[in-house]
């Protein structure tokens, strides 16, 4: 009976390292989908106007993620979505202000009619989008 008390003790403490969770996760992981900043559509987009206040942008759009403490002008909404089991998606907007008033916005979606945007692709980068202009009373 001893010589085989060695072994057992030593296929005991080896097997009380792994458990059963450790080896299911790398056969089958579940992941869950991270969903991460501002999601900002293509319909929220569509309804900024240029002229339009700073309380009017964060209404429409809701608080920016980075608002840069040396440059007043801009307010960055960065939205970053991992699904589980997929590669990443990021999409970043930038919103530049002239004296307290909306003048343009650069960044992964486009403004103006959010139909025509559907129609013609969402994911192409847009770099510098002209906002239509409200008018004036």
């Amino acid at each position: 009976m001893r010589p085989l008390l060695f072994p057992a003790l030593v296929a005991a403490s080896l097997l009380a390292g792994c458990s059963f969770d450790t080896i299911v996760s790398k056969v089958n992981p579940y992941k869950i989908d991270v969903r991460q900043g501002n999601y900002v559509d293509q319909d929220m987009v569509a309804q900024l106007k240029k002229g339009m206040t700073r309380e009017q942008v964060r209404f429409v759009l809701g608080t920016p993620l980075v608002v840069d403490v040396f440059r007043n002008d801009r307010w960055d909404y960065v939205y970053r979505f991992k699904p589980g089991q997929a590669e990443a998606q990021q999409r970043v907007i930038s919103v530049f202000f002239v004296d307290d008033r909306l003048d343009r916005i650069e960044g992964d979606v486009q403004a103006g009619n959010a139909q025509a945007a559907a129609e013609t692709g969402r994911g192409e980068r847009s770099r510098v989008v002209e906002v239509p202009a409200t008018p004036q009373d």
